[in-house]
């Protein structure tokens, strides 16, 4: 038997109030290049590694849709270096709603997006010397 649906995320959506907003903060957050004329309703979709898309979507289109933020994280962004990576949201400006957890050479820390939905950033600690 062929298997018809592969193992495997395609997309991440992130539901929004303001598609230009949230797709340049997700750009920024990720050092991704932005051009404002390319964002266009009802969706934007960053490339990220490994093939995968973070789609911000606005349903512009949908009169039924009714915006709610996420209270807790339902994917999360890698880091090499969390520590490196903590301080750098910090010194962007970026909200930060838990401060790194750690667990061994493992850890995590929580902001939010323009909409109030909660991202987790997950890493190692590496050591500095």
């Amino acid at each position: 038997m062929t298997k018809n649906l592969r193992p495997e995320v395609h997309a991440v959506f992130i539901h929004t109030k303001s598609l230009k907003r949230s797709a340049r903060w997700y750009s920024e957050l990720l050092d991704l290049p932005f051009s404002e004329e390319n964002v266009e309703s009802p969706v934007y979709n960053l490339p990220l590694e490994g093939g995968v898309f973070l789609t911000i979507d606005d349903h512009k289109f949908d009169p039924h849709y009714k915006f709610e933020r996420i209270t807790n994280p339902v994917f999360n962004f890698c880091a090499k270096d969390l520590e490196g990576s903590f301080q750098n949201v910090k010194d962007k400006g970026f909200h930060i709603t838990k401060e790194i957890e750690r667990h061994g050479d493992f850890g995590w820390f929580q902001i939010q997006d323009p909409d109030q939905h909660e991202v987790m950033i997950c890493g190692e600690i590496v050591a500095h010397s």
